[in-house]
């Protein structure tokens, strides 16, 4: 008796679109998705953070959450766009001036970048005032070795672009900077990247703050943290992270795609 052919194994790929307006829509669904994340992961602080998406026609426009909305409520038809002149050509609601000055000037200096994610984290601003990088303690926060930077000033909110194109030259080509005294930002070449950098970056100040308070923490060896990075690091790992993510918050608050 010969056995049964096994089904398709259902993994998860990145979509193809084939109009700018789908891949529009799926930028903001996730755009919507990923604050209603930050908000339940504890990542909101008042009116402060805000995560971007490039738009797929108009390059030098970003969507972005309105100013003052909380996290957990922001659906998709909520995002505003916002122009390279930092006005709102789409959506009802002002846009947060130092969103404007940060992410303008990091998606103008990154062709590469769809998404830039930031916010007053706890962990993230915790570790900032350190005013350091990260270790390669953990498999985990192996993904910024090496690949990360630090802005290593402080002069109050941003509120000029001349600011925020410090904050991109200290980013570089990293998939993340450490703001001293401010937080975190990360970037990738979706949104969903973009959001899981935060995530474990978050995390992986968490970690690092548990460990060194305790003791004195072993690093990961360089040859081993560049390999791990490699591993869990690329563009494709910070993407098919954020799957499940998606999948838990699409399903406990569908009104986001309102």
């Amino acid at each position: 008796m010969s056995e049964t052919a096994p089904a398709a194994l259902k993994i998860p790929r990145p979509e193809v679109f084939a109009t700018a307006s789908e891949e529009r829509r799926h930028r903001k669904e996730r755009l919507a998705a990923s604050f209603r994340l930050f908000a339940k992961f504890g990542f909101d602080e008042g009116v402060a953070g805000h995560i971007t998406a490039r738009d797929p026609e108009r390059e030098d426009h970003f969507w972005v959450n309105p100013f003052g909305m909380h996290f957990s409520q922001i659906r998709v038809s909520d995002l505003i766009l916002v122009n390279g002149r930092g006005e709102v050509v789409e959506g009802e609601y002002p846009v947060n001036t130092a969103a404007f000055a940060i992410h303008s000037r990091v998606h103008a200096a990154r062709p590469d970048v769809v998404a830039a994610a930031h916010a007053h984290s706890m962990f993230g601003k915790s570790w900032s005032t350190l005013g350091k990088l990260l270790d390669p303690l953990t498999q985990d926060a192996c993904a910024f070795y090496e690949d990360h930077g630090l802005f290593d000033d402080y002069t109050g909110v941003v509120m000029a672009t001349a600011e925020g194109e410090r904050i991109a030259k200290a980013l570089g080509g990293y998939k993340a900077v450490i703001l001293r005294n401010h937080g975190l930002l990360t970037v990738g070449q979706s949104v969903e990247e973009a959001v899981w950098w935060f995530v474990t970056m978050e995390r992986s100040c968490q970690s690092q703050l548990l460990a060194e308070a305790a003791g004195k923490p072993i690093r990961i060896e360089n040859e081993n943290a560049l390999l791990t990075r490699g591993q869990v690091g690329s563009h494709m790992a910070g993407w098919f992270q954020y799957q499940p993510l998606w999948n838990m918050i699409t399903r406990e608050a569908p009104d986001l795609f309102d």
